[in-house]
């Protein structure tokens, strides 16, 4: 085997099974829904319901707690039994690491963005959450490799303007 052959051959080698990381990623889910429940349970109530009726704090603590159950059961097997395979799991290249901080980035100028509400430019009122989303959709298409301008442009108004509408108009939902 020449050594071009060899470093291809370990390119595409699955990752190692690692114990410590199954155990990390339990506890970690285990305390985010934790926290989840918690601050579920702690929901403000314009009026209490009537026994054996809704609010609004049910479904939030439906998922709080189903989460916390999930995550015991991930912590469990993490520490109970040995670490599964990822054969099909790709080792961690440069490349991806780079591509999950621009993400944050992104999202956090997204986050900064939506904000704002709305700006008031030349008299008018302008909302800012639709122009924030559609780029908050380009630059992520973009940075994963999306290179055609028509379908990039197409893909990001139609799913900004039905995001908009849906939420924004239909439902009342304040963005």
């Amino acid at each position: 085997m020449s050594t071009s052959e060899v470093a291809e051959s370990d390119e595409y080698q699955g990752a190692t099974p690692s114990r410590p990381l199954e155990i990390g990623f339990a506890a970690a889910a285990l305390a985010f829904t934790a926290g989840y429940l918690a601050l579920s349970t702690q929901i403000d109530l314009r009026r209490e319901a009537a026994p054996g009726q809704i609010d609004a704090r049910f479904w939030p603590m439906v998922l709080g707690v189903s989460g916390v159950a999930v995550a015991v059961v991930l912590l469990v097997i993490a520490i109970t039994r040995p670490a599964p395979g990822r054969e099909d799991i790709e080792r961690m290249q440069r490349d991806g690491v780079i591509r999950v901080g621009a993400t944050l980035v992104i999202a956090g100028a997204f986050i900064a963005l939506w904000s704002l509400g709305s700006v008031i430019l030349f008299g008018y009122r302008i909302e800012v959450f639709p122009i924030a989303t559609a780029l908050l959709m380009a630059a992520l298409m973009l940075l994963y490799g999306h290179r055609r301008w028509l379908s990039l442009i197409i893909y990001t108004v139609s799913v900004t303007a039905f995001v908009y509408v849906v939420f924004g108009m239909l439902l009342r939902i304040p963005l």
